[in-house]
Order: structure tokens, then sequence, then C-alpha cells
């Protein structure tokens, strides 16, 4: 078994990989090139930072996703127990408030006696592997220039896709109560649910998509130019397959029932929370390209927003 192991990257599998090999006393070089030298997505320094969603997907067993996850605790996962800790309401999901949970892995990558932290970019994967028995790349999808050149030079391919795309967050208090309705998916109206859903009468939601299609979108960045991954489109590139699209993914108001009229709306959109204190809520599965200006314009049409 190795002794030394130098692991690039401190995201979710760094992190990970670095708590799990020092928990089986094996020393960890784990080298983080944030916040010195930052990436076009990240906010902070902070291990296991969360970029795009909160949730972590299913914990249903019969799904792969809960599957997964059942295995891990299983397994002594650091950050599935570190993910319950401070998990947030999403019905069949593992959410967390994003703040915390990344917090609290950094609190136990940085005071581990086995880790040591190097916060500096790493550049070269040769040099990076001297006085180590193994290396581990788990840099992302975010590479940086001059890592993914030296793992080209050594592999002779080129570089791999990168898809990703963010969500809006909302306050609370931002949110008209009286126009939206808390119900997860199939349960009984009025039972209280963890979700938001923000209903849409057939007049609202074409309104709303007309406005959607014709919003002054961003420049998108250079690793936002090539396709797009099926699972992480913008909504506005949905509704551009075709006007009825969101009703049938995003917006789709399959098992809930608006209390107001007892009958399934046209659309709906549904909100999680955010953090734990439900001071804000993201806007499930509502990717965007829109300048900010257009999303506050356009979004204000989703009844209760």
């Amino acid at each position: 078994m190795s002794n030394t192991v130098t692991i690039v990257g401190a995201g979710l599998a760094g992190s990970e990989a670095a708590l799990s090999l020092a928990s089986r006393g094996i020393s960890v070089r784990l080298v983080e090139m944030r916040p010195a030298h930052p990436t076009a997505v990240h906010h902070t320094g902070d291990a296991a930072e969360l970029v795009c969603s909160n949730s972590l997907k299913s914990t249903k067993p019969d799904s792969a996703a809960g599957l997964l996850k059942a295995e891990l605790a299983t397994l002594g996962s650091p950050l599935i127990a570190a993910a319950r800790r401070h998990a947030v309401a999403a019905g069949g999901a593992l959410a967390v408030d994003r703040v915390l949970f990344s917090r609290d892995v950094t609190r136990q990558v940085e005071e581990h006696p086995l880790i040591a932290v190097e916060r500096r970019e790493a550049t070269d994967i040769l040099s990076l592997a001297a006085g180590s028995d193994a290396i581990v790349l788990a840099s992302g999808p975010l590479t940086s220039d001059a890592l993914s050149s030296s793992l080209m030079a050594l592999t002779g391919r080129d570089a791999l896709a990168f898809y990703d795309a963010a969500a809006p967050v909302v306050m609370a208090d931002s949110i008209d109560f009286g126009k939206v309705f808390r119900q997860s998916r199939y349960e009984d109206a009025g039972a209280g649910g963890d979700y938001l859903n923000a209903p849409f009468t057939r007049e609202e939601y074409d309104a709303f998509i007309e406005q959607l299609l014709a919003a002054e979108r961003v420049i998108a960045k250079d690793f936002e130019t090539r396709e797009l991954f099926q699972a992480c489109q913008p909504i506005e590139e949905i509704a551009r397959a075709g006007r009825d699209a969101p009703r049938f993914g995003t917006l789709k108001p399959v098992g809930l029932t608006d209390p107001r009229t007892g009958r399934r709306p046209w659309a709906a959109l549904q909100l999680r929370a955010e953090d734990a204190h439900g001071a804000s809520y993201n806007l499930v599965g509502f990717q965007t390209n829109l300048t900010f200006p257009e999303q506050r314009r356009v979004f204000r049409m989703i009844p209760g927003l």
C-alpha cells in the first residue's frame, strides 16, 4: 500500500479521497490552487464548493444516485456524513446548505494531521509525482491551462468537453407566498412539502415563454460555446426547442395540485431551499444564460416571484 499520495484538487472527489486515505493512515499532500488562482465559477477557496445546484440528487435506494449514496455511507464516506449534517429539505433528494457543507469539509481537511494542504497551482504532473507513491488528479473540468497542457502532453489526447450551468437563487422575502404553494410531487395538497411551487395558467405561461425567447443573453464564455449537456441546458434553450418543451421538463406540473383551484396547473416552477434557515431558494433546473437585468425582468413574470 502507498505511504504518501499527492492529490490535485480539493473539490468533492479530491476532498473525499484525501479524507478517506488519511483515515486509513496514509499521508496526503492536497494541492489546491484556489483562492490564489480562482476559476470562472468558484466563489471561495473552500474545499468541496458546490458551484451549480445544492442538490446531490436522489436518496431513494431504487435509483442509481440513491444506491451510490447508501454504498458510500456504508463505506464511511466523510462527505456523505457532512452532507447529512447540513441537509436542507428537498423531498427525496439530498440537498445541502452549500456554505456550511463546504466549510465543514474544509475544516476536516485542514485539521487532519495526515493531510498537508498546499495552496498553489499545480502545473506539471511529473514533478508532482516526485516523492509520492501515487498521484490522484481530481482537478475537475476547470483544470488550469498549465495542468491541462501537462496532462495532454502525457496522454497525447485533446481536452475533454466541459458542461456546466447555474440556476438563479432568490431571497425568500422576495417571494409572494400568497401565490406559491408548498408541496412535493404526488403529495396531498395542503399536506406541506419541501418545495415551493409557482403555478402558471396557460396565459401566464405563454406570455412568459414569449419574453424568455426574446430576452438578451450574455456572451457565452469559451467553455460554454461547445455542445450543451442534455441535463443542464439553459431554460431559454429548452424553450427554443419548442414552446411547450419546458412544460414537459423543468416546468412540468405532474404530481402537483394547486390548492387554490384544486387542479393541476398548466405549468409549475419548483423552488428548493438553498440554506438551512430558508432565507433563500434556488429555481430548480432553471439554468440560464440571460443577462442579470433580463433575469430580473423576465423571471418576475413567474407567478409569486
